[in-house]
């Protein structure tokens, strides 16, 4: 199996639920594994994660506001450019999600 990463991925954007969150940028941080099911260590093939950062940065254009739909949308784009993935997981962070207490992040979490 091989495993093509990406974490820590950050983004700064007007994004959220709620109206305020569209006016300031909030942070997010994004982790995207590959996993590619190799049979011989002579087949180990190329994955291009420059690919991986340009579907994150694609899905933060869009005025999605709920985590879950950023995740759909990496996760659709990154099955169609990587056909042969077995697997591909994505989280994402928001850090300081805005709620009463001090709170790190907000994570979801999607593989398939």
């Amino acid at each position: 199996m091989l495993t093509v990463s990406l974490h820590g991925i950050a983004i700064s954007a007007a994004r959220g639920l709620y109206a305020e969150e569209h006016k300031l940028d909030n942070r997010f941080e994004v982790d995207v594994d590959v996993f590619i099911n190799v049979p011989d260590i002579s087949a180990i093939p190329f994955v291009d994660y420059t690919i991986i950062r340009a579907a994150v940065d694609a899905a933060f254009k869009q005025p999605y506001g709920k985590l879950e739909e950023f995740i759909q949308h990496i996760h659709r784009h990154l099955g169609q450019d990587f056909t042969d993935a077995e697997k591909i997981r994505v989280a994402i962070k928001k850090l300081n999600p805005p709620m009463h207490g001090q709170t790190a992040y907000a994570q979801v979490i999607y593989e398939g």
